[in-house]
């Protein structure tokens, strides 16, 4: 099973999974990358999975219709382009011979979902959507930090060879903003030259894993002393992990 990110946009990836026939894509927020893909690689639409319903995750949907034999799944929570299967927690999605274990992430929006694939012959992949960013997370547009929290422990325990598919390149500026919460975290300096290689080389920075996200992103290390300290110095209201949370996305929210 091959997986590429498929540039779109400005800075966003369409993810697909293709086994040399059939494919399957992850939040097409517009659908000419993947029709290019698919007709250069001879494959036939499989499915589509979204994550939420932002428009730069769901906006090729209708028009990849008539290359799709067969399903579009999506968040039961979330308006999605219609017709779609709707999907929860506990749910499990089936296709190309792959099953992918549904997860509610709520945060970024009210009903984000992600898909975990954990039975890969290879490392597991992580479809994480607008959530988990690598060395960062989604903004907080209609959930709370006590939600991302809780999604972000979710994923976090998920096995640490997973690979970490976000839909965004935003790793070097937020690794920028973990050297500022961080100054002395030595893997996120050693990350930001190999991540600035790539993108020279006009490469993707992504997937990550959870076992490097573990080391250098200040959301999942709310617990994590610097981090604690780092949010008080920009008011967090104590040292809890959601009010750390709460406090570094404030901070990055506004970082430059």
């Amino acid at each position: 099973m091959d997986l590429l990110a498929l540039p779109a946009f400005a800075d966003n990836y369409i993810w697909m999974l293709h086994d040399g026939a059939h494919a399957v894509v992850v939040d097409p927020g517009e659908a000419q990358p993947v029709v290019d893909a698919l007709d250069r690689l001879r494959l036939q639409l499989a499915a589509i999975l979204v994550t939420h319903h932002h428009p730069d995750h769901v906006g090729g949907v209708d028009a990849l219709r008539p290359r799709l034999q067969g399903v579009v799944y999506g968040p039961a929570r979330e308006d999605i382009p219609k017709p779609f299967t709707p999907l929860r927690e506990g749910d499990v999605v089936g296709v190309l011979g792959l099953r992918f274990q549904v997860i509610d992430v709520p945060g970024h929006t009210a009903g984000h979902i992600a898909y975990a694939q954990l039975d890969e012959p290879r490392a597991p992949l992580l479809f994480c959507g607008d959530t988990l960013f690598s060395a960062g997370c989604g903004r907080l547009f209609e959930g709370t930090p006590a939600q991302m929290l809780a999604s972000l422990h979710k994923l976090a325990a998920l096995p640490a060879d997973t690979r970490v598919c976000c839909t965004h390149e935003y790793t070097l500026s937020n690794l920028k903003f973990a050297a500022a919460v961080e100054p002395a975290n030595a893997q996120v300096r050693t990350h930001t030259q190999h991540c600035e290689s790539l993108r020279a080389a006009g490469q993707p920075t992504l997937p990550s894993t959870l076992a490097l996200e573990l080391q250098i992103n200040p959301f999942l290390r709310s617990r994590e002393p610097a981090v604690v300290a780092a949010a008080q110095a920009q008011g967090a209201a104590s040292a809890a992990p959601v009010d750390v949370l709460a406090a570094v996305r404030e901070w990055k929210n506004r970082f430059r």
